[in-house]
């Protein structure tokens, strides 16, 4: 159900840039086949996001609230908490503690013992209605994230795309003050986050739009943003900076030949709106991620289509040993050795 029952039938028209498809640059192949299920947890599903500790061991949230550490190869050592609400977005801070955003509870910061403390749940009065993902900056203070929508729960998520409203916000939460900030407002469905060499930058990710844009931090543009990444062939999700050379971008599903078609009629959508409350929405069987160097030049295009394969993908996180994707919808984060002589380069 929706959080804000009043604005929930209201979809807006707008117009949608034209998909390239899978073809081209985005041509399909199998190089996520060698994909390894790891970090299974009884009786959970959904590590939607992934983050290493700095002794290279993973942390990662499930759905009934769960936040488990990992070894590097999958195995569970322990579960650091629960939440009480949705871990989503996972990133640890520069001395230890690991920072959350929460579907349901907000902005959370959790110690090593798994103590939790809540540092935001609204900006400028509105509160947060999907906490989405999260990144920190290397002095340690600045907290960007992103709301992803204010107006639908996690579950009600797909709504917001039909309805196509504007509700996401990407933030600054400052750890000393406590202050939360506004930086860009009115985004379809804000996404994944994260900083650029030198923190000189931030990418948030606007799903509803299939782009990503950078937030300027330093510089002489510094307040002033841009789309960075445009026409993506599907529904992009989180991104992250390996360190170096390249943002890594999910994409859960390509894009939906319908919800395009339906962009320009409102009424139509509001008919889709009331039907997708009920009736699960369908979604391609597809593993796709997809790696752009500093200048936004696509240099890896890997995917997977095979039935019963690992799909849905939300993040891509690259070690200097692995390469690791996790789900929204799985039972399991996957993986597979890295750098792999095998993965299909950039067309």
């Amino acid at each position: 159900m929706s959080k804000v029952g009043f604005r929930w039938g209201r979809p807006k028209a707008w117009a949608v840039p034209k998909a390239q498809g899978l073809k081209g640059p985005y041509e399909k192949n199998e190089a996520l086949a060698r994909l390894s299920p790891m970090g299974r947890v009884d009786g959970a599903a959904g590590p939607e996001s992934l983050a290493v500790a700095s002794d290279g061991t993973l942390y990662s949230g499930y759905d009934d609230g769960r936040i488990v550490q990992f070894t590097r190869e999958g195995r569970q050592i322990r579960e650091l908490t629960r939440t009480g609400g949705r871990p989503l977005g996972l990133r640890f801070h520069p001395n230890g503690d690991l920072l959350v955003c929460d579907a349901e509870r907000g902005l959370l910061r959790v110690n090593p013992m798994g103590d939790i403390t809540v540092l935001a749940t609204e900006a400028e009065g509105i509160p947060f209605g999907l906490a989405d993902d999260l990144d920190v900056d290397q002095e340690g203070r600045c907290v960007y994230f992103s709301d992803a929508t204010s107006c639908w729960s996690l579950a009600d998520n797909q709504l917001d795309l039909i309805e196509h409203g504007g509700h996401g916000r990407l933030l600054c939460h400052d750890l000393i003050t406590g202050s939360t900030r506004v930086l860009m407002r009115d985004l379809q469905f804000a996404n994944g986050v994260t900083l650029g060499p030198d923190d000189a930058c931030v990418l948030v990710v606007e799903t509803g739009m299939y782009r990503v844009h950078r937030f300027w931090l330093k510089g002489d543009r510094a307040g002033q943003h841009e789309v960075w990444l445009d026409d993506l062939p599907g529904f992009p999700d989180n991104v992250r900076f390996n360190g170096r050379d390249r943002f890594w971008v999910a994409i859960p599903a390509p894009r939906n030949r319908l919800l395009d078609l339906l962009a320009p009629f409102p009424a139509l959508r509001f008919c889709v709106i009331q039907l997708a409350r009920w009736l699960p929405t369908p979604v391609a069987h597809a593993a796709i991620a997809l790696a752009f160097d500093l200048d936004g030049k696509l240099v890896a295009n890997l995917q997977s289509h095979r039935p019963g394969g690992f799909h849905f993908i939300t993040q891509v996180l690259e070690t200097d040993q692995w390469l690791y994707c996790s789900s929204l919808h799985a039972k399991t984060f996957a993986g597979m050795p890295w750098p792999a002589s095998s993965t299909q380069p950039a067309r």
